[in-house]
């Protein structure tokens, strides 16, 4: 019999519907069936039998698309729980006493004005404690261990168990915040501060989950090249369900699954609560990132319910109480938990299968459901929750652990909109607390002004448990270790072809710098340690040579045949590929700097990242992370390539960069440097090298901008001291050709605009009759860094001049600096100038059209040096000030 074809909505027309229908009548049968369902059943039960139908097809090997969200319950039925391997009992005392320990901590701080997080830890507590004892790896096996990305408010918790486990003295948790004495702690994980402990700055939000999937993509990296086997690391990053909304936090999502990065787990604390309130309060936050982390190919595990919910879900038949867990917004979930019983029976369980179920319970355990039993408060739903997550293979996992923010501080902090602002608790509060946690604390350790520490004794059952744990895990956590492992210095070759020039060639000094590094990489021993890192603009930047001889990372190595296979400069993928082209991603490709800066310590493992990039988009965009690389103590060459704001022809106004020098400075960790020449960058690099990862390793990391615009590439001159001023910022490249009396002039310049200078100093001599000499300034910043430091020793009683203000010393004739940088750039020595000093930049918004036009408007050109030299020269009284007229007019310089 025929059965025609049941009419739908276009709207819900799929990919499915382009194909014949091979057998309408048995499709309709399938349609008639769930007809029947949901007449007979209900769309609950429809819905039901659906999802099982469509989980047996996916677990059946059918493709089909994942579902995005699932029920508002625990992934992980009480019914397939694997077996608690630790002592629940020891287990929850030491929770308890790093539970007291952290808010102590904070509220002896607190008398002081320095308030700090309790609320956090406070609800993170078991989701730590789980992890420490029973997956969290040490280093002492293989150097690597796991790789532990803590919630920054979170640290208050983490100190308190360091110092359970003997590792902080009392006197340090005093500490807390107070780090001028040097003997303090920091009040977030910040690894220069804490360099024992810390490996991961996270509490600028966002950027450690980023950090993160990098970090396991780095893993994957060191160990398809060989370079170390960190097959038994995992990444673990922990954050909170309000830190997703910051973009980096889900930025490489899509990158984690792609990878198919098991060695990754996010665990994100859901309280529901951002710092001010719900994180979404007319909706659910963990549906949404159920949802999206689904939709970017991840595994996620939800713990949301505890023990308790067990027995009711049970008593749930008809799917109502499933359902109405599903409506309920975060913001009323989050009103139950601050509510008596009366108010949730009036309120949550309405209709009458919700009301019978909640007949049947005692008014405490209607209140112990929304205020306690939370999956991510019990360790056995976490424990479940994270041996699904490290047993998964062929994608990374988020766990979902839903909690309560301020979980057994008491009514007055729990769920509360303003606990995140809340330091201190009363010693009313402490005794509260005391009794909910079944600590052995007297009355009278609470008498005085200071809530005490409460430490069991070296001796004790739960130290001596928590160590045993640590030790079969290889060690304590977190912990950062840096085992010396210097790297051989290369040979001086590839840097002497830099010094010889380029001859008669044009050659721009990013082309200088990146065959430099791809000589370097062949050198034996140390070439295979540097990480070359683009953001998609290799062939930009004249390192397409690198595809074929290096090849580039890719974990599924080759698959196809590329287009340009038939040529010698082919694109090729390999397992282990050298280079890392990461794509459009400024902040992805820092973060995979980072991880590969900081493998010396994270691995014991020198690498030298090499992160060119447009200059543009550097510092500027990802400025923070930059922060957090110098936190973090990284090493690397960071390379701002195509800078200036006047050498992007074309580019215009968000690609001319004059400002990147000015951001590096505020950076102490970075050594910022603009060379001008290319045997400039092989003396910069080499002392690099050296002082990154020689005999004594510094914790730097080099910024050096380089130019697109190929120009004449001397040879290094001779001299004593032309290395020195390379590396110290500042030397006399070339005096002005005719000697004698005369106006006198000295011109600083950097980066490119040395070419401009040097035209400007033969226009001044043979024009104008004025003697310019000519030097290069390789590093405004350092400069200055040595006057400063110069000044804090005459402080002390020490006499010491600054170097800028030595080289100058009795140079005749005022001063003028230039550069392709906002006048601020070159400004920052203008003080320790004995000289009158003045100087032009490219301050203001970049723009499209030639150089030179460009240089013009700037006032930076050649011409327009020799204006402002000659201005300056007559304000001196060296030369008559009706010149400076004629020059303008000579020059066509207006306005």
């Amino acid at each position: 019999m025929s059965v025609p074809a049941r009419p739908t909505d276009s709207s819900a027309t799929s990919e499915l519907d382009q194909l014949p229908d091979r057998d309408a009548e048995e499709t309709e049968e399938w349609r008639a069936s769930l007809d029947a369902v949901m007449r007979h059943a209900g769309h609950e039960r429809a819905v039901y039998l659906l999802r099982r139908v469509h989980e047996y097809a996916a677990a059946s090997g059918v493709t089909l698309p994942g579902l995005l969200s699932s029920d508002y319950i625990n992934t992980i039925p009480a019914s397939s729980q694997p077996v608690f391997p630790g002592d629940i009992g020891m287990e929850s005392r030491i929770t308890a006493l790093n539970r007291w320990n952290a808010a102590a901590m904070v509220t002896r701080g607190s008398r002081l004005g320095l308030g700090g997080h309790i609320s956090t830890y406070a609800s993170a507590a078991w989701l730590y404690e789980i992890g420490f004892n029973h997956f969290f790896r040490g280093k002492d096996q293989d150097g690597s261990g796991d790789q532990l990305f803590l919630q920054g408010h979170a640290s208050p918790g983490i100190y308190a168990r360091v110092f359970l486990e003997g590792r902080l003295h009392e006197d340090r948790l005093d500490g807390f915040r107070r780090e001028a004495g040097g003997h303090g702690l920091p009040s977030y994980p910040h690894p220069r501060r804490l360099p024992w402990l810390w490996e991961f700055p996270t509490v600028s939000m966002g950027l450690g989950p980023l950090a993160a999937v990098y970090q396991a993509r780095f893993n994957r990296y060191l160990h398809s090249r060989g370079i170390k086997d960190t097959s038994g690391s995992h990444v673990w990053a922990f954050l909170g369900d309000g830190e997703a909304d910051e973009p980096e936090s889900t930025a490489a999502l899509q990158l984690a699954a792609r990878e198919g990065l098991d060695n990754l787990t996010f665990v994100v604390n859901c309280n529901l609560q951002r710092l001010d309130g719900p994180v979404r309060s007319n909706s659910k936050i963990v549906q949404e990132l159920e949802a999206r982390f689904r939709g970017a190919g991840w595994h996620v595990v939800k713990t949301l319910w505890g023990e308790a919910w067990d027995g009711v879900l049970r008593q749930d038949t008809d799917g109502s109480l499933v359902r109405r867990l599903g409506e309920v917004p975060d913001a009323q979930l989050q009103t139950y938990a601050a509510r008596d019983a009366a108010y949730i029976r009036k309120h949550f369980f309405t209709g009458d299968a919700l009301s019978g179920i909640a007949a049947g319970l005692s008014d405490a355990q209607l209140t112990d459901l929304f205020e306690n039993s939370r999956g991510g408060h019990e360790p056995l739903k976490v424990y479940a929750a994270y041996r699904a997550a490290v047993e998964h293979k062929g994608a990374p996992t988020v766990v979902l652990a839903q909690t309560v923010k301020g979980h057994t501080l008491g009514s007055d902090f729990e769920s509360r909109n303003a606990n995140h602002q809340m330091k201190k608790l009363t010693t009313a509060q402490f005794r509260r607390m005391r009794d909910t946690l079944d600590l052995p604390i007297p009355d009278s350790a609470l008498a005085g002004d200071l809530v005490p520490f409460w430490h069991p004794g070296e001796n004790s059952e739960e130290v001596q448990y928590l160590r045993d744990r640590r030790s079969a895990l290889g060690g304590p956590a977190p912990i950062r270790k840096v085992v010396a492992k210097p790297l051989q210095q290369p040979p001086s070759g590839p840097f002497e072809a830099l010094h010889k020039g380029f001859g008669k060639q044009e050659v721009a000094t990013t082309m200088a710098l990146v065959r430099l590094v791809k000589d370097l990489m062949r050198v034996e021993g140390t070439g295979r340690r540097w990480v070359p890192i683009v953001p998609d603009e290799a062939r930009t930047f004249g390192m397409e040579s690198l595809f074929p001889t290096a090849g580039i990372y890719s974990p599924g190595g080759q698959t196809y045949e590329p287009v340009d296979a038939d040529q010698l400069l082919h694109y090729r993928e390999a397992e282990d590929g050298q280079l890392i082209d990461e794509g459009i991603t400024e902040a992805g490709s820092l973060a995979e700097f980072t991880a590969a800066a900081t493998s010396y310590a994270t691995h014991g493992e020198p690498m030298i990242p090499f992160y060119i990039f447009y200059a543009m988009f550097g510092f500027q965009r990802t400025g923070d992370q930059f922060w957090a690389l110098a936190d973090q103590m990284g090493r690397g060459f960071a390379i701002g390539a195509t800078a200036g704001r006047t050498t992007m022809t074309g580019e215009g106004l968000q690609h001319a960069d004059g400002h990147s020098h000015l951001l590096a400075s505020t950076n102490p960790a970075a050594v910022s440097y603009d060379p001008a020449f290319a045997y400039e960058i092989a003396v910069i690099v080499k002392e690099g090298l050296r002082r990154m990862y020689g005999d004594r390793p510094e914790d730097i990391f080099y910024y050096l901008t380089v130019y697109n615009e190929p120009k004449r590439q001397p040879a290094m001159p001779t001299g004593p001291s032309i290395e020195e001023g390379v590396l110290r910022g500042i030397y006399r490249f070339k005096e002005a050709e005719r000697q004698g009396p005369g106006p006198r002039i000295q011109l600083l310049a950097s980066g490119t605009a040395i070419h401009w200078a040097l035209k400007a100093q033969e226009l001044l001599g043979s024009q104008w009759g004025v003697r310019a000499d000519v030097w290069s300034v390789t590093s405004w910043t350092e400069l200055r860094r040595d006057a400063l430091e110069a000044d804090r020793a005459r402080l002390r009683g020490e006499e010491r001049t600054p170097y800028v203000t030595a080289a100058l010393s009795g140079a005749p004739g005022p001063v003028l600096a230039v550069s392709d940088w906002m006048r601020q750039v070159p400004d920052q020595i203008s003080q320790w100038v004995e000289q009158d000093y003045s100087s032009l930049g490219t301050d203001g918004f970049g723009l499209s059209d030639t150089r030179d036009a460009v240089r013009r408007y700037f006032r930076v050109d050649a011409e327009s040096i020799v204006v402002a030299a000659l201005d300056r020269s007559a304000r001196a009284g060296a030369v008559d000030p009706r010149t400076v007229v004629e020059a303008r007019e000579r020059y066509g310089w207006r306005g």
